[in-house]
């Protein structure tokens, strides 16, 4: 156990004061313990595996933080070809994805180089380049511990929807445990469904490429966004894409589209993606660009935004969560003010509240 652990250390923002204790789960068995333990006692919890997607307050977290440090992969052959793979919340996530594409399992190529644990897929539903968790998810092995059960919930008790889940929905309900994935036994990829990867792959949308072939496009295409955590990169420092897309209604797409229109020009043309049910997606980054936000915008010695990617808000070696949260806050100002648009953030806020 440490006492007073500085939490910056163990998020890629590098943020964060310090927690009133730390503490290592290297099992299920110990992690549902020191769960229950500090539930039983009423104490504040934090679980904590990658740190990849987290907003610590400067003040620090004010309780018991358990770091998530399970290991193992346990692989079953399905009657209809696929394997399944049952893994540790603990496990790296690419460290998984290259060792599946290394055995010839495809359905998670496209999510290569994404920072953080298997047991934060589902929560976020993780996604990039047209593939997402949820398309290979048949299982979560979590704890409620609302109930103090321990629960296996499918595809369809998850509720995944758009980078979110009900893990996401329920925030400090649910201790993932372990998740099951179920992939198919094939090097080649799924089909690609995204432009910019087939480009740079050479094939037609919709088509598909050797499974290798996609995980290595995929690396080069986020190393050159700074989405690849390099130590040599200040670029990386960051909680990767610091807002999600917008999906709005059809009429509010509308007034969206108008307003942009007023703006910049009656050739405006914002991206759109329908989405089902009368809703279409379009770009954050688009927006953000649009309404006056550049890369590198912000302290070049603190908090700004990455020279690489729009959404990447990035900590240069001298920022605080403080300057990150109003330079987030001052940038979901500008779309709203000059878009109409609410733009809203991915990461988890820890030790404060998200208010735009």
């Amino acid at each position: 156990m440490l006492a007073s652990a500085p939490l910056r250390d163990l998020t890629t923002l590098r943020l964060g004061g310090p927690a009133r204790r730390l503490l290592d789960a290297g099992s299920d068995e110990a992690l549902l313990e020191l769960v229950r333990e500090s539930d039983g006692a009423g104490e504040p919890l934090l679980v904590l595996a990658g740190g990849s997607n987290v907003v610590v307050a400067d003040e620090g977290f004010d309780g018991t933080v358990v770091r998530v440090a399970t290991r193992g992969v346990e692989r079953t052959a399905l009657r209809d070809g696929r394997v399944l793979l049952d893994v540790a919340a603990g496990e790296d996530w690419d460290e998984l994805v290259a060792a599946c594409v290394a055995e010839g399992l495809a359905g998670v190529e496209a999510l290569s180089g994404i920072p953080g644990s298997v047991g934060a897929t589902p929560i976020q539903n993780v996604g990039a380049y047209g593939q997402e968790v949820a398309d290979v998810i048949v299982a979560v092995r979590a704890l409620d511990r609302e109930t103090g059960e321990i629960e296996s919930l499918d595809a369809e008790g998850c509720e995944f929807d758009y980078r979110s889940s009900v893990f996401k929905r329920n925030p400090g309900r649910w201790v993932v445990l372990r998740v099951s994935f179920a992939l198919e036994r094939s090097r080649r990829s799924e089909p690609v469904r995204y432009a910019e990867l087939a480009g740079r792959l050479g094939i037609e949308l919709g088509a598909s490429a050797p499974a290798a072939a996609v995980r290595e496009a995929v690396l080069d295409l986020r190393r050159a966004k700074g989405m690849v955590l390099d130590a040599g990169d200040p670029d990386t420092v960051s909680a990767g894409s610091f807002f999600t897309n917008p999906i709005l209604l059809g009429r509010d797409f509308d007034a969206f589209v108008r307003r942009a229109a007023e703006r910049l020009g009656a050739d405006a043309s914002p991206p759109a993606w329908p989405v089902g049910m009368g809703a279409v997606k379009t770009s954050a980054a688009w927006l953000i660009e649009r309404a006056g936000f550049h890369r590198g915008y912000g302290d070049p010695s603190g908090i700004a935004i990455s020279s690489k990617h729009t959404l990447a808000l990035t900590n240069r070696g001298g920022g605080t969560t403080a300057q990150l949260v109003a330079l987030a806050r001052e940038i979901a100002g500008g779309v709203r003010e000059a878009f109409g648009v609410e733009l809203h953030p991915e990461p988890v806020f820890v030790g404060h509240r998200w208010e735009p």
